[in-house]
């Protein structure tokens, strides 16, 4: 019993110090250097959407917890709906995604007419 909980907390040990930091002050900050540039994709908005938000707003955009979404093309431009992912709006908290990833969704939606 010993030997298994020592041999776990070895590995533990091991697996935790592999992933250390490096130490390499001439290195651009992480979240710098892992940030990509992804071109704008609607298959790609939409799994984002599906993955963060279709919870509240529906699987089909028809709402739920949150309001449906078929039609948000028509109330919101883009730029309002970018602003509405990333400060939250009623119930709706602020930064639910971010990013590339928020701004394309924002894309997407916009497209709902």
């Amino acid at each position: 019993m010993k030997m298994k909980l020592f041999a776990s907390l070895f590995g533990a040990v091991l697996l935790l110090s592999a992933c250390g930091g490096g130490g390499n002050e001439d290195a651009a900050p992480a979240e710098e250097s892992e940030q990509e540039v992804k071109e704008y994709s609607a298959t790609g908005a939409e799994e984002v959407f599906q993955a963060n938000c279709a919870s509240c707003h529906g699987q089909q955009l028809g709402g739920g917890s949150g309001p449906g979404l078929t039609q948000v093309g028509t109330k919101y431009s883009e730029e309002e709906i970018l602003s509405i992912i990333q400060n939250g709006k009623g119930i709706m908290p602020p930064k639910v995604i971010e990013g590339q990833e928020a701004e394309h969704v924002a894309k997407w939606l916009s497209t709902m007419e």
